[in-house]
């Protein structure tokens, strides 16, 4: 039985974000048993952590960027995968930026970095989850999907839109193989995207030193490629970091075509939603709780009116300008429970305004039936979504404090675009007018910057 491992010694590197160009400094900590793979934030105040989970995924466009409170950290996939292909179970990657640095575009230098640390075993036992069932996954031209299988193996296809370059390649993944196979190839992208790159805030330290551009039929790189599918195997390089997400190894055949950050994401939820079913369920159909053995008397509770004033006070303590809420937070707010939660975390409160953060699953309820085979979310789900923020707002008044927000109507509304699995709602909601019990708010909600909807809702305040 394999066990955990984590590095022998701390190891540094030094250079550039890919897309920040900002100058960085990193170095991969050992870390006790059961840490996981997480990163330290040290320029910022406090060192806050960021578990790489999948439920802390934020943004996806181009890469894989990873939140909790307010700190951020972009492009994490290259450093996760060199780990997980590494068999690196426990580390922490701290950063004095907010990206790691894109080294020569590909895992390799990570790998000279953790070989030359040296791992070391722990004794907790290694343990990876065994994929029970198959998932399937479409979004636009992608798709991308995972099978029984008694290892880690990826096969994956890539193409541009135009069927330019398109590779194949199979891997069965493990520690030797992603060092000679995957963790050389390089990041790349296509001439004609560069302007609107950079038009958008990204690749501000590209270079050909740490990418390969793809200009009509011709390949631009300061050195030939390392492999003649360096393409597709770089995509796979990015599908082992984005799966490390998952938060232990797997053992599953993953088949992907035309593969992206947002698509490899949301496998990794479609995965946790898998290995998380089983205990839902023994929780549903547990057996009733032995009888208590008798105690000794308790002390007589306090008066109602006390009662309330001390939960008033919790909830005020924690919806306050500057927090931010993790999901138990936003539970100890809002009364709504699976699956009518539309709120996972709220990442800003700031005077009259929230946001609130939905990451949309595929295994959501409502996806069975609206519509199959076209998943999409329904837009009075996104309304109900900013009604909730809305009214998590609301108890930053300790007199609101235990209400229900009861959604009344919506004006000026506006669906522009699909919100599909995969999607990560922000929900901006801005408090407009409050008299009694009755309030008015702004909502919109986005994905990746995008307006997706947009409404002016009312809603009410009553007594649970």
């Amino acid at each position: 039985m394999l066990t955990q491992q984590t590095l022998k010694k701390p190891v540094s590197f030094s250079g550039l974000g890919l897309h920040s160009g900002n100058r960085v400094n990193m170095t991969i900590q050992p870390a006790p048993p059961g840490t996981g793979l997480r990163f330290r934030r040290i320029d910022l105040e406090g060192k806050p952590e960021i578990e790489a989970l999948s439920e802390n995924v934020t943004e996806t466009a181009r890469s894989t960027t990873l939140s909790k409170g307010n700190a951020k950290i972009h492009t994490v996939e290259h450093i996760l995968a060199a780990l997980s292909g590494c068999g690196v179970d426990n580390a922490i990657v701290e950063l004095d930026a907010n990206e790691p640095p894109i080294a020569d575009g590909s895992a390799r230098e990570y790998v000279r970095m953790i070989d030359a640390a040296g791992l070391v075993a722990q004794p907790p036992a290694r343990e990876p989850y065994a994929v029970k069932e198959p998932i399937k996954l479409e979004r636009g031209d992608t798709m991308i999907s995972v099978f029984p299988h008694d290892s880690f193996k990826l096969t994956c296809t890539s193409a541009d839109k135009a069927g330019r370059f398109t590779q194949f390649f199979s891997l069965e993944v493990n520690p030797d193989s992603w060092r000679k196979e995957l963790c050389h190839a390089r990041t790349f992208c296509f001439y004609e995207e560069i302007e609107y790159l950079f038009k958008n805030g990204l690749i501000k330290g590209g270079s050909l030193e740490n990418a390969v551009v793809i200009r009509d039929d011709a390949v631009l790189t300061n050195e030939p490629l390392r492999y003649a599918e360096e393409f597709v195997r770089h995509k796979m390089l990015d599908i082992v970091g984005d799966l490390a997400l998952v938060g232990r190894p797997i053992h599953g055949h993953v088949i992907a075509v035309k593969p992206s950050h947002s698509a490899n994401c949301e496998l990794a939820r479609a995965i946790v939603a898998q290995i998380k079913k089983p205990m839902q369920a023994a929780q549903t159909f547990a057996p009733p709780p032995s009888p208590p053995v008798e105690k000794p008397a308790r002390p007589a509770p306090a008066p109602a009116a006390e009662a309330r004033t001390t939960a008033a006070a919790g909830v005020e303590s924690v919806v306050r300008d500057g927090a931010t809420l993790d999901v138990m937070q936003v539970m100890k707010v809002l009364p709504h429970r699976h699956p009518f939660l539309m709120v996972d975390r709220v990442i800003k409160i700031e005077g009259n305004r929230i946001v609130g953060v939905k990451n949309v699953s595929i295994g959501e309820f409502y996806f069975e039936g609206h519509f199959p085979g076209h998943p999409i979310m329904p837009g009075v789900l996104q309304l109900e979504a900013m009604a909730q923020v809305a009214g998590i707002l609301m108890m930053r008044q300790a007199e609101n404090a235990g209400k229900l927000a009861y959604f009344m109507s919506a004006e000026n509304v506006k669906w522009r675009k699909p919100v599909r699995p995969g999607d990560v709602l922000h929900i901006e909601v801005e408090m407009t007018k409050m008299r009694g019990k009755i309030g008015k708010a702004k909502g919109t909600c986005r994905v990746e910057s995008e307006v997706v909807s947009e409404a002016d809702v009312t809603f009410m305040l009553i007594d649970q």
